[in-house]
């Protein structure tokens, strides 16, 4: 018996979901954090955006010319084969599972300070599980139902963020902003080093469009749409909001703030506005929460499929959503929330989310080297190759300074686990079944 289709999302929920991705999480606590370098930190503001469009505008092209399936694994299969497609999706998926676990021990922290609560160790890292399970199996309903919900919760930021970007001048102070430039009087280029993770952290979400290619009407026609319009709108939202925040918030506010978004809405009006604004942050970082979720759920369900990750990830429900795969991520993920129980444990969970951040960009070099042979493969003409040749060279050049900027360890363990992962491809990965996948 053929059962009825299941509904996947179109070119404005993808895009929302790209754009939820990135700004639901990203912007909740950013402020507060680009505080410990100052207002210099627009200076990574300015080679994060130029990079993260020129990253985006490569996706773009990838997702356009390429026939594989497989999201970022599919693109890097056509430089690096099938060792490429499994070691991408193998890191992406190392950056999903860790990642999402820090952006709900982020939410959790949000909402006990919009709520006034004083969470022990183990009460927040049992509330971070709930938030998770509650994420994850709010995707059972399936892509369109995801695609639904994040078109409304990514409005709980961008309508204070849009605000504060347009209106906000009105409460600017210019002389606040340069006071706050570099409190801690560091060189230009070490300055920029510094808040360069923080501000690539924010744009980690614009390849979503690609890892959830599967669930798209038109994938080649869509993708690139909604990964480039996605990252263009929140570069300048971000950009803006941020700036004008430290001309109207002291930076030692800032700094200590839990709440910034409703820190500064609370000086610009009062107290009871920056409540409001703090609890539309949480709606929208929880909807951030459940895209991650269901992101996070392609892409094992994607390689499940292809038989480089075990079939079980692939098992889907009626309306399309691999619900065994997903409990046993969230027991995966539940595991490493306990680990923010113990101070010692807290530490090697930090580590982890260094490790997050480097095992996302590391497929972004991937792909930016693989572009060129996917236009060959195309027939794509000389001068557009040429143009996106020098768009992969930006965005890899960038992805490089990315990983310089988080420094040498999180790197050594990125590679580490990446020398893992090629193990097991060697001994455990049907080659042919991947094969045939890559090119169905």
């Amino acid at each position: 018996m053929v059962g009825k289709p299941v509904k996947k999302m179109n070119v404005w929920q993808l895009t929302m979901l790209t754009a939820a991705n990135m700004l639901g999480a990203g912007i909740i606590m950013l402020p507060t954090k680009l505080a410990q370098v100052g207002t210099i930190s627009v200076l990574s503001w300015l080679v994060t955006a130029l990079g993260a469009l020129c990253l985006a505008h490569v996706f773009a092209q990838c997702g356009m010319y390429s026939n594989h399936r497989g999201g970022m694994g599919g693109y890097a299969a056509y430089r690096f084969g099938l060792t490429g497609y499994y070691l991408t999706n193998f890191s992406y998926s190392i950056s999903l599972v860790v990642g999402i676990v820090a952006i709900a021990v982020s939410a959790v922290g949000y909402i006990a300070t919009l709520f006034q609560w004083h969470l022990s160790p183990w009460e927040g890292a049992m509330a971070t599980i709930a938030l998770l399970w509650v994420a994850g199996t709010a995707n059972f309903g399936g892509s369109h139902w995801t695609g639904r919900i994040s078109s409304i919760t990514v409005w709980g930021a961008i309508l204070p963020v849009a605000f504060m970007s347009i209106v906000g001048w009105y409460w600017f102070d210019f002389d606040l902003y340069i006071e706050a430039w570099n409190p801690n009087r560091l060189p230009v280029f070490e300055a920029a080093s510094e808040s360069i993770v923080l501000t690539l952290w924010t744009f980690l979400g614009f390849e979503s469009a690609a890892a959830n290619m599967d669930s798209i009407e038109n994938p080649q026609r869509d993708v690139p749409r909604a990964t480039f319009m996605g990252t263009l709108f929140v570069a300048m939202i971000y950009i803006l909001s941020t700036n004008i925040m430290a001309g109207i918030v002291p930076n030692a506010k800032l700094l200590t703030s839990t709440a910034p978004f409703g820190l500064a809405f609370s000086s610009m009006f009062n107290g009871s506005i920056g409540r409001v604004i703090m609890t539309m942050m949480v709606i929208s970082c929880c909807g951030a929460l459940l895209c991650w979720q269901f992101t996070m759920s392609q892409v094992f369900k994607g390689c499940g499929e292809s038989g480089a990750y075990p079939r079980i990830f692939a098992k889907v429900n009626r309306k399309g959503a691999p619900v065994w795969g997903m409990l046993i991520l969230l027991t995966l993920q539940s595991c490493f929330a306990l680990m923010t129980v113990d101070a010692n444990l807290f530490a090697q969970f930090e580590r982890i989310v260094d490790l997050a951040v480097i095992t996302n960009v590391l497929p972004y070099i991937v792909c930016c080297l693989s572009l060129d042979r996917i236009l060959v493969r195309a027939q794509a003409g000389n001068s557009l190759r040429r143009q996106m040749v020098l768009f992969s060279c930006l965005g890899a050049v960038y992805s490089c300074y990315a990983v310089y900027a988080a420094g040498w360890r999180p790197l050594c363990d990125a590679l580490f686990l990446l020398a893992l992962g090629y193990v097991v491809y060697l001994k455990v990965v049907d080659k042919r079944q991947l094969q045939s996948h890559i090119m169905d």
